[in-house]
């Protein structure tokens, strides 16, 4: 088997690495990819002309690669989904009772 131009640096417990991609950003990227190549498709097919399918594609192209990738660097491999179970939660819970956490232990 040849060798591959391509390394994906995997070290024991550490990420998967692709070009400066951590973990789940390459499935990130992947996924706008695909979705940019549907859209293309269903452009093309609707009729829209190529000179302008082309330069929409590639502008949401560059637009997909440069925020993934600073989503990559600027949150690393857990920070982004940190960063979205933080802003889920809700501000406050008010309980007037404690009722609720005598009882998780008891069923």
């Amino acid at each position: 088997m040849a060798n591959s131009i391509y390394h994906i640096n995997k070290g024991i417990n550490k990420a998967i690495e692709f070009r400066g991609l951590k973990a789940q950003y390459i499935g990130y990227l992947a996924g706008g990819l695909v979705s940019l190549m549907i859209l293309f498709a269903i452009l093309y097919i609707a009729g829209t002309p190529i000179i302008i399918c082309l330069p929409l594609i590639g502008i949401l192209g560059t637009m997909l690669f440069m925020t993934v990738y600073s989503y990559s660097h600027k949150y690393g491999q857990y920070g982004l989904l940190k960063k979205a179970a933080k802003n889920s939660l809700p501000s406050f819970i008010r309980f007037h009772s404690q009722k609720i956490f005598t009882q998780l232990n008891t069923k």
